[in-house]
């Protein structure tokens, strides 16, 4: 059967004889088909002593397999038309592959070698660590991306969801190809696995597979997490050298089982999702504080946040920080604009439906849902969800995460007293 919250609709759930869960979407008339295991285990789950290592070994893995080098499987899969690749989050661990459907055994063949037999041998692990940290050097180049980590770290001081994805330069440095086998043998196991399959795949083809590859696997720990508390009101600032400032502000939301979780979509939507949205056309187009301005939700397996993020010149960042704030403050005490949900519902519906047009999102969605809360939704049971909403939920939902209480935060850019020493509580929220 199907775990609570999920139903048919081509998709079919079961579990291999040692407890694996598979989940397999047929989508009829699909020309391709892909194959991705997610492992249950992410930068939340790592020690101090060993952050990064589980991004390091994502990495790892793809040099060499007991069947192929990292060179002989770019080629097999290139030659099968389909492509490779593998993501860390805080949460998980995910390796996927996809490919026409008439070649859909090397996509298989491909994750399963990945994932049930890396050699994690000492010189790949050292060439691996070379690339990892040029990455990691980069991040801090690419402000658009390195003041979401600087806010999340903000936002979840003090808990294990703070620690950043890829880890630290000098940790990662440290470790080697031994602890990267211990922490393969120890997580990479049934309690932590989910396989998913999408597009012209058969359910009793993918379960056996899963069987076969993935239930011998060592790991046997269960992973453990304790959910964050609540924030409270915070500002950070962080010295960086590029020539605009970033910001990142916003408030402690909902997990994915929250009931409230499809209006806070569209209450985040309303906000910044667009440029009909309330952030876009005040912040931008009507007083030209910022070059670009949106709101998202964000969420993991107990938690989540609300927040926008902007960029700005010297002059501007503080008026375009309050504007924000004021645009918050003006959608919680004062209500919604004629036709402003019926019209960001269809925005929503317009992003699903447009993102499901390939087997990859299928296959992406799919992975990610059941991986943060145990449950998948079809297309069908997700728009209607958005259907259902009322103005009410919408307007409960802003009077419940709208709080100058909880709002965090956080400022990139080059040093300057004012906003270094920027207060939240000035805001009026």
């Amino acid at each position: 059967m199907f775990p609570a919250g999920m139903s048919g609709e081509n998709i079919s759930f079961a579990r291999t004889s040692g407890g694996i869960p598979v989940l397999v979407e047929k989508i009829p008339g699909s020309e391709s088909a892909g194959y991705m295991v997610g492992v249950r285990t992410g930068s939340r789950d790592e020690s101090k002593d060993v952050m990064g290592i589980s991004h390091l070994l994502e990495h790892v893995v793809f040099r060499e397999t007991e069947n192929y080098t990292s060179y002989q499987m770019s080629k097999v899969m290139e030659g099968a038309g389909g492509e490779m690749n593998a993501f860390t989050g805080r949460e998980m661990t995910a390796f996927f592959a996809v490919t026409i459907k008439e070649t859909k055994d090397i996509a298989k063949n491909a994750v399963a070698d990945v994932v049930a037999a890396p050699l994690i041998k000492e010189d790949g692990t050292e060439m691996e660590k070379k690339i990892v940290i040029q990455e990691l050097s980069m991040i801090e180049n690419e402000p658009e991306m390195y003041i979401q980590d600087l806010f999340l770290s903000n936002m979840w001081r003090g808990h294990p969801l703070s620690q950043d994805e890829g880890g630290k330069i000098d940790i990662v440095k440290g470790l080697d190809h031994n602890d990267l086998r211990k922490y393969y043998e120890e997580r990479y196991g049934a309690p932590n696995l989910c396989v998913f399959a999408a597009g012209d795949v058969d359910k009793k083809n993918v379960l056996s597979w899963a069987e076969e590859n993935f239930d011998p696997l060592s790991g046997k720990m269960n992973i453990k997490r304790e959910r964050p508390s609540v924030p409270k009101a915070s500002y950070s600032f962080t010295k960086n050298k590029s020539e605009h400032y970033h910001a990142a502000m916003g408030f402690p939301a909902y997990d994915p089982d929250h009931p409230d979780r499809v209006p806070l979509m569209i209450l985040s939507a309303i906000i910044g999702s667009g440029t009909s949205s309330r952030l876009f056309q005040e912040v931008r187009e009507k007083k030209a504080l910022v070059y670009s301005v949106y709101n998202k939700v964000e969420q993991h397996s107990d938690a989540g946040i609300m927040y926008t993020t902007l960029s700005s010149t010297e002059e501007n960042l503080i008026e375009a920080i309050e504007t924000t704030a004021k645009v918050y403050a003006d959608i919680r005490d004062n209500g919604l604009e004629k036709e402003e949900l019926r019209r960001t519902k269809n925005l929503l519906k317009g992003a699903i439906v447009r993102s499901m047009e390939s087997t990859d999102r299928h296959l992406y969605r799919l992975g990610i849902e059941y991986l943060l809360s145990g449950k998948y939704q079809t297309m069908s049971e997700r728009l209607k969800g958005i259907s259902d909403v009322s103005e009410e939920d919408v307007m409960r939902v802003a009077g419940d995460v709208i709080k100058g209480s909880t709002l965090n935060v956080s400022v990139l850019g080059r040093k300057n007293k004012d906003i270094e020493k920027f207060n939240v509580s000035r805001l009026d929220l």
